[in-house]
């Protein structure tokens, strides 16, 4: 299978139906009828493959309109197998921002100047490997981060945007309202009620 955006459809294709963990990571679906993006792995009914597409990262699938599945999670998807084919320079600027490089105040000109590059050349590197500006890419690895924060934790919000590598509280709701279309609350009322659902079956057999 092939790094980068111009991903082999019917290898995508099998892996996704199959439900091949082997493939968790490496990209993700987007199902044009929902307008929502996958992990391969997901457990939902597989879309027709007429109706689906498939990007190199979550970065791509977002900055071409879809959200991300609120049960297959694709925040908790393994290490972006599918970054590391890249060129080396997008590598490692991908490392960079996973470390948080651009959550410190600095712009993409900073990481191009490290990288010693111009930033209209580190953006086309971007797009041509990942599918998405090294800000896009950046800001939906914050979001990402948040998300599992909101999913795992009883932290407050306010803890949660900055621990996630938001400049402001404000900046973090706009880019998770974004992203998955509601509030960080809505969301993690949502995964609590789905939570307490699941675990009403073993308390009514504790109870018997």
């Amino acid at each position: 299978m092939r790094a980068g955006p111009a991903l082999d459809r019917s290898t995508c294709d099998r892996a996704r139906i199959a439900r091949d963990p082997r493939f968790d990571g490496a990209f993700f679906t987007g199902v044009m009828t929902t307008r929502i993006y996958c992990r391969p792995t997901c457990p939902v009914k597989p879309a027709k493959s007429r109706n689906v597409v498939f990007f190199p990262t979550a970065a791509a699938a977002e900055r071409a309109g879809f959200r991300p599945c609120l049960r297959c999670r694709p925040e908790a998807a393994p290490g972006t197998p599918a970054w590391r084919g890249a060129a080396a320079t997008v590598s490692r600027a991908l490392r960079l921002i996973e470390r948080g490089y651009l959550d410190d105040g600095k712009k993409v000109g900073d990481l191009a100047d490290t990288l010693g590059m111009t930033a209209r050349h580190l953006r086309r590197l971007f797009v041509r490997h990942a599918g998405a500006s090294p800000t896009a890419v950046a800001t939906t690895r914050r979001v990402q981060r948040a998300k599992a924060l909101v999913d795992g934790t009883a932290m407050p919000m306010s803890a949660i945007a900055f621990a996630a590598g938001f400049a402001s509280i404000r900046r973090f709701n706009t880019a998770f309202r974004a992203v998955y279309r509601r509030p960080p609350t809505a969301v993690r009322r949502a995964r609590r009620g789905r939570t307490g659902r699941q675990r009403l079956p073993l308390l009514a057999v504790a109870k018997r």
